[in-house]
């Protein structure tokens, strides 16, 4: 990220020579063991009597809720709780078209919104609303109590709070407005090269029956076809509960990060405020360790692959290759897998939180 540094972490550990699969939940399982298994204890144990909030914080498409899900899945999946704030204001939608579910929605934050909009106007914003207009802050600190009410207490990590500059302010005391008065909070920020999210989002393949999503260069399937006359390769969904549709890439995903650059900017910006507060602790995770300094701090199966194809008759050879891109500063880079970014976060998050 321009003029903000983030250190590269080294998730490298000496003495542990084996090649884990980190694609695969049991292959996660032991590598996450091997390298971190003391701070797992600890963060299991600290669990057991305490939580914490979590703000992660990262540009959209930046991993955040696979992050979270991830050490969800590692540490202790019935004592932490991710939120994602776009989950919830998208779940209003179908809210609002519900008779019944829409009184219950309306006596809830006529009795927790407090705010300068007038509940009839936040009803009608909800009605027209765009993904390019934020809504109130107050209202989202309402559907985020509303949501927590049903959790209990547990460790939480929210996903898309702070989203803009106003939110940075409430989430100093988020804390306490949801009533979780001592658990220490950390903001979690997230650095990943521009042109990680643009090539996500270019290549990204979507069976048009079932929905599964994957990326013709980041996430094949195991049957690929080749289009002679697009001359091209694509994709057959694979979800054993599909009928093997050929996939397709979402309208407009040709144009990569363009529609979205103006978020990104916003995003950055959070970050870098973030950055300049006092009083809270921060965790720093990087999606991407410049080429040049790869085999001192990752091992290589922590790189993310990128995938390629070579058509040799009827067959379609699927071939790998480490993936590198430039970061935002122009340095050649490679990409991370998801569990190494996850084993820093639990490495900062033991010392964050002191345990």
């Amino acid at each position: 990220m321009k003029d903000v540094e983030f250190p590269v972490f080294k998730t490298k550990v000496e003495g542990v020579e084996k090649k884990f699969d980190l694609m695969d939940p049991k292959g996660r399982e032991e590598y996450f063991q091997a390298k971190a298994g003391d701070e797992i204890s600890r963060l299991r144990n600290y669990l057991k009597e305490n939580t914490f909030v979590v703000y992660l914080l990262g540009k959209k498409n930046s991993g955040k809720g696979t992050y979270a899900k991830m050490f969800k899945e590692i540490i202790d999946k019935d004592k932490i709780e991710h939120f994602s704030v776009g989950d919830a204001v998208r779940e209003l939608d179908a809210i609002v078209r519900d008779k019944d579910k829409r009184k219950e929605l309306e006596a809830f934050l006529a009795k927790n919104y407090r705010g300068y909009m007038p509940l009839s106007e936040i009803m009608a914003a909800l009605e027209s609303r765009s993904t390019t207009v934020l809504l109130p802050s107050e209202l989202i600190l309402a559907l985020l109590k509303m949501k927590l009410a049903t959790a209990g207490k547990k460790a939480l990590f929210i996903d898309g709070f702070p989203r803009s500059m106003d939110q940075v302010s409430y989430s100093l005391f988020f804390r306490d407005l949801i009533g979780y008065r001592d658990d220490p909070d950390v903001f979690a920020m997230i650095d990943i090269p521009e042109a990680v999210i643009d090539e996500r989002i270019k290549y990204r393949a979507v069976c048009p029956k079932c929905q599964t999503s994957r990326n013709v260069k980041l996430l094949p399937t195991k049957k690929v076809g080749f289009d002679e006359k697009e001359n091209k390769f694509y994709l057959f969904c694979d979800n054993s509960q599909c009928t093997s549709e050929r996939m397709t890439g979402k309208e407009g995903d040709e144009q990569g990060i363009e529609p979205i650059r103006d978020r990104l900017t916003v995003d950055e910006e959070l970050i870098k405020k973030a950055f300049t507060l006092y009083g809270v602790p921060k965790v720093l995770l990087r999606n991407s360790v410049p080429v040049a300094v790869a085999k001192e701090f990752v091992d290589d199966y922590e790189i993310t692959p990128e995938y390629y194809y070579q058509k040799d008759g009827n067959e379609i050879k699927i071939l790998e290759k480490p993936w590198q891109v430039s970061d935002d500063e122009g340095v050649a880079s490679y990409s991370l897998l998801a569990a190494p970014v996850v084993l820093a976060l639990i490495k900062q998050l033991v010392e964050a939180l002191d345990i």
